[in-house]
């Protein structure tokens, strides 16, 4: 004879049996589904903030609590958020696709040279990471002015080029003067110079990255970093004064948007003449 009790009147479980428990079910866009509570019924339209927006086929559009309440097809189910999106491929700051599980290449002859420290420093923190793809090497040169006696020390070749980023490059300074003496001498067919036309790199920081309306202009006469620091309020007196300053700037640059096009075209434009195929 059947026990309609079953063997055990204490046996774990036995308050659950017969209730139809609810199927989590994720808020994705355009699932249909029932209020329980009042017969509302209408498709997922937004999901935001613990409250999922649904629209009937009149499209008047109601709002209520992610979790239970709901059917589908007369079946209770909890709302839950939507599935995470898979992530597209991550860029770098510079705005190129990382490559994954890349190691850094052995360097190339080819190097890309810089002003100084501050120039160096911008250039990996936005540049980095495509740089050691390639196995470029950023070198700074203390001064345009040296770059004659590197030329000399160590020519450029074919399959040594190097690519040149200088500040102030405008018609009349002493960099455009330089930078035309080396296009017309013995090495000019292996080097490119390129520059952009601000005092200094400092400048190359977009005013909105530092969150001011533009650059403080500085009179002649006066040091321009010496000058920026005074105009900020910022100490000023010693270099490490200045190294502090070029530290903020710095860490207010996160990726290229950041940065100016006027540097941006010319750092990209270097990497490919010292990467391009001898």
């Amino acid at each position: 004879m059947d026990d309609r009790y079953g063997s055990d009147v204490l046996a774990a479980g036995w308050r659950d049996r017969g209730t139809i428990r609810s199927a989590d079910v994720h808020a994705e866009l355009d699932l249909v589904v029932e209020v329980a509570s009042d017969g509302f019924c209408g498709a997922v339209t937004a999901v935001e903030a613990g409250m999922v927006e649904l629209e009937d086929w009149k499209g008047r559009r109601r709002r209520f609590p992610l979790g239970g309440g709901f059917l589908i097809e007369g079946r209770p189910v909890r709302l839950g958020p939507p599935k995470p999106k898979a992530q597209g491929p991550r860029r770098t700051a510079s705005g190129s696709f990382a490559v994954a599980d890349q190691r850094a290449r052995i360097a190339l002859p080819s190097r890309i040279l810089v002003e100084g420290k501050h120039d160096a420093e911008l250039v990996e923190k936005v540049w980095g990471a495509d740089l050691r793809v390639e196995g470029v090497v950023v070198e700074f040169l203390q001064g345009v002015d040296l770059l004659d006696d590197l030329l000399a020390e160590e020519p450029p070749s074919a399959t040594r080029r190097y690519g040149v980023l200088v500040d102030h490059l405008v018609p009349g300074s002493k960099e455009s003067r330089i930078a035309d003496a080396v296009a017309r001498g013995p090495h000019g067919r292996h080097v490119r110079i390129v520059g952009h036309p601000f005092v200094d790199v400092w400048q190359c920081v977009t005013p909105r990255a530092l969150g001011i309306a533009k650059w403080p202009e500085i009179p002649r006469g006066t040091d321009w970093k010496t000058g920026i620091c005074r105009a900020f309020g910022w100490p000023h007196e010693t270099q490490a004064d200045t190294a502090r300053a070029w530290q903020h700037i710095l860490s207010k640059v996160r990726t290229y948007r950041d940065l100016e096009p006027a540097l941006l075209g010319r750092v990209e434009e270097l990497i490919d003449f010292v990467t391009a195929p001898a």
